[in-house]
């Protein structure tokens, strides 16, 4: 077992991050909720145990508190913005409201290097998220770092070897962030770089092989990332146990089905079942409007179709799919995680509650760079492992407003020409995701000397690391220019393109 730090979640939407960093650091990480007993801490020997950040207030009824006795452990802990206000409440500090609550970036002023800090300069651009503050500090501790509004932006004990950070190091917008993750890993945990892939790969396999016994396994297969790769992986484990099966639900690119099929003869060996419900999709989704109703709808119906395959197959015990960390936390609570519900995800939230089949889920800890490292291992190849994700519900949240035909072949028509243009130009792989966006609203143009009123069309391009957060892509100006010009001449029913500047966050990649 290699060395594991337990990253006690207490609702943050960057829990997960935090969790990415350390794995990309070469150490295990595990996260706990954070009311895991004290028994199951000691279980895992724990190296180093971080406070994830939180929605709450330490001073708020009901807001989460581990077990005071993780303090006895005689391990190093990291308390991270809310971790920093609970383990200072709890070591009989004082947390007050702040009049000036810190969001954004801020600059860090450096007192006090020490081992957290060590290598950094005296000043560091960091990301704050906080309304609360300690403005008393407990026994033993003494104040490493400052902000404008905050006198104790980080805090150390070096005889009990704990720290606390108000701001978060585990995003992108922290300058040099990681760095001081790794130093409370190496430095203060003593961490050695003992986890990688490998490992995973190797008790993955097992534990699919335990889970699964002589039972068999279907996947719905969607030709992305994620199915893919959960693919090779159980088809390793398991070989002929699994057969995988290809949902045209009418919501896919253009001209998906063919290149799925292409794909998986190419990648995957093992049983293909391609099966046509588009029609059926369609007639469920008429009228809805609603982003969690469809998005319940298409999960629904989706398992539907999997239950009537299975009828043709015989006995089956287990539907594989290739849900990833960001999909659980951005959509239901972690075993008991506190976490705000931001949206429903297709493979979490719009799982019917009476399922036919057990659950398998493979890739459920990963992100998206970790499952492309993954399926490398496996033998996949980058034209593959390089496409841009594409939700489960497809392009059933991509039409905002009523899903019709029309407007899911003008969708289809513009993401098709908008994908070509950034392909060409080499901008594809420089971005985490590129897609468009059909709008519910309609403008007047002036085409061929004659008055049109059609639909409008949003393109979305980010980069991101890790889809936890990301920022809008600065796209060329011919670029864009080429592709409104293209959808516009080329797509019937299209007659104006604007393009999506927003980050994330405030707001999410996806429109719904």
């Amino acid at each position: 077992m290699p060395q594991t730090i337990i990253v006690l979640d207490f609702g943050s939407q960057y829990t997960q991050v935090i969790a990415r960093r350390i794995r990309e650091a070469s150490v295990y990480s595990k996260v706990l909720p954070f009311n895991t007993s004290i028994k199951k801490i000691r279980e895992l020997s724990p190296s180093g145990i971080v406070l994830s950040g939180g929605p709450a207030s330490v001073h708020s009824k009901g807001s989460p508190k581990p077990t005071k006795e993780i303090f006895s452990l005689g391990v190093p802990i990291l308390g991270i913005c809310y971790g920093l206000q609970l383990m200072g409440k709890m070591l009989e500090g004082e947390v007050k409201s702040s009049k000036l609550r810190e969001y954004g970036r801020g600059q860090l002023n450096i007192l006090r290097k020490g081992s957290l800090f060590r290598g950094l300069p005296n000043i560091l651009t960091v990301w704050n998220s906080h309304g609360d503050c300690l403005v008393k500090l407990p026994k033993g501790f003494k104040a490493i770092a400052e902000t404008e509004n905050s006198a104790y932006a980080a805090i150390e004990n070096q005889e009990m070897k704990f720290y606390g950070l108000q701001f978060h190091p585990e995003v992108e917008h922290s300058v040099r962030g990681v760095e001081i993750l790794t130093n409370f890993l190496y430095k203060i945990c003593k961490c050695k770089r003992d986890w990688g892939m490998n490992d995973f790969t190797i008790s993955a396999i097992q534990e699919i092989q335990n889970t699964v016994g002589d039972k068999k396994v279907i996947l719905g297969l969607s030709g992305g990332v994620d199915s893919s790769v959960a693919a090779a992986l159980i088809d390793r484990a398991i070989g002929k146990q699994l057969t995988c099966i290809f949902v045209d639900n009418g919501l896919l690119r253009k001209n998906e089905r063919e290149q799925v099929k292409d794909l998986f003869k190419k990648h995957i060996p093992g049983k293909l079942i391609v099966s046509s419900a588009g029609q059926l999709f369609l007639r469920k989704l008429k009228g809805i409007t609603d982003p969690e109703k469809k998005r319940k709808i298409i999960g629904r119906t989706f398992i539907e179709v999997f239950d009537s395959e299975v009828k043709k197959l015989g006995k089956v015990d287990f539907l594989a799919q290739g849900t990833l960390y960001p999909d659980v936390i951005e959509s239901v609570p972690i075993q008991g995680n506190p976490s705000s519900l931001i949206k429903s995800h297709h493979n979490v939230g719009g799982l019917p509650k009476k399922m036919k089949l057990s659950l398998l889920e493979p890739l459920r800890e990963l992100f998206k760079d970790e499952v492309r490292e993954l399926g490398r291992s496996l033998g996949l190849s980058d034209e593959v492992l390089m496409r841009h994700p594409f939700p489960g519900p497809g392009l059933g949240v991509r039409v905002l407003g009523p899903i019709t035909s029309l407007n899911l072949r003008i969708l289809k028509d513009a993401d098709a020409i908008f994908i070509q243009e950034l392909l060409k130009s080499g901008w594809y792989h420089k971005l985490w995701q590129a897609f468009c966006v059909f709008l519910p609203v309609k403008s007047v143009g002036v085409m061929g000397d004659e008055r049109t009123y059609e639909n409008v069309i949003s393109l979305r391009a980010v980069t991101s690391s890790d889809a936890m957060t990301a920022d809008w892509a600065k796209l060329p100006d011919r670029l864009l220019r080429k592709v409104s010009s293209r959808i516009i001449n080329e797509v019937k029913g299209a007659n104006r393109v604007v393009y999506d500047i927003s980050s994330k966050p405030p707001s999410t990649i996806e429109w719904e």
